[in-house]
C-alpha cells in the first residue's frame, strides 16, 4: 500500500490528469478512426505495411481502445499503461521497419509513452511508490 508521503499533491494530480487526458484523447481518436476508416486511415495503414481489411483495422481499434479505458479508470490505470506501452512499441517497430523519419515518426510513440507514464506518475501514488524519481 502506498504511504501518504507518496500521495500526489493537488497540483501534481491535476497536471497528471491533464497530461493523461491528452494521451487518452489521442488513443480514443486513434481507436475510433480504425472503426470509421476514412481514406486517410486506410492509405496510411497500407503505407505502413498493414492489411487494410476491416477486420484488421477493427482489431487495431480494439487494441487501442481497451487499454485506454483501463488507463482512464484509476483502479486499473497501471495495467492500461503497460498495455498501451506495448501498443506504442508496435508502432515504433512498424515505423523502424519501413524507414520512417526518426524524430517525427519513429520516436512519436516514445514521446507519447513518456507523456503516458508521466501523467500516471503525477496522478497515482502507487506508481510514485514504485518509481520514486523525486525524493520529496
Amino acid at each position: 500500500m502506498a504511504s501518504l508521503s507518496n500521495a500526489p499533491g493537488k497540483n501534481a494530480a491535476r497536471a497528471g490528469w491533464v497530461l493523461s487526458g491528452l494521451v487518452i484523447l489521442f488513443f480514443v481518436m486513434d481507436g475510433v478512426m480504425k472503426f470509421v476508416m476514412p481514406p486517410q486511415v486506410t492509405e496510411t495503414t497500407a503505407a505502413l505495411g498493414w492489411p487494410v481489411d476491416p477486420a484488421t483495422l477493427h482489431l487495431l481499434g480494439i487494441l487501442a481502445l481497451v487499454p485506454t479505458a483501463l488507463y482512464a479508470w484509476p483502479r486499473t490505470a497501471p495495467l492500461g499503461a503497460i498495455l498501451m506501452t506495448g501498443y506504442l512499441g508496435g508502432a515504433v517497430a512498424t515505423h523502424v521497419r519501413i524507414g520512417s523519419p526518426l524524430f517525427s515518426h519513429i520516436l512519436f510513440g516514445v514521446y507519447l509513452g513518456i507523456a503516458l507514464w508521466l501523467g500516471l506518475w503525477l496522478r497515482d501514488a502507487r506508481v510514485r511508490a514504485l518509481l520514486p524519481i523525486i525524493d520529496a
